[in-house]
């Protein structure tokens, strides 16, 4: 797993991984792959997320704080 990845990036492979499933582009021989690599994609995303909402909260706070 790329940990320099966008999120963006990880969402578009991602998405193709699931677009090829979809339309049975994939053999059953890569399919395991592609299900090990999507579940990666989804951690890094769930991650990026995960941090993301922490630092917006953390601003928000920041910004009640100097409110008052």
């Amino acid at each position: 797993m790329n940990k320099s990845q966008t999120y963006q990036q990880a969402i578009d492979e991602l998405e193709a991984i699931v677009n090829k499933i979809e339309n049975e582009e994939i053999s059953v021989d890569e399919l395991s792959e592609k299900v090990k690599r999507a579940a990666q994609l989804i951690v890094l995303c769930k991650t990026k997320l995960t941090k993301t909402e922490q630092e917006v909260s953390k601003v928000l706070e920041e910004m009640k704080k100097e409110e008052r």
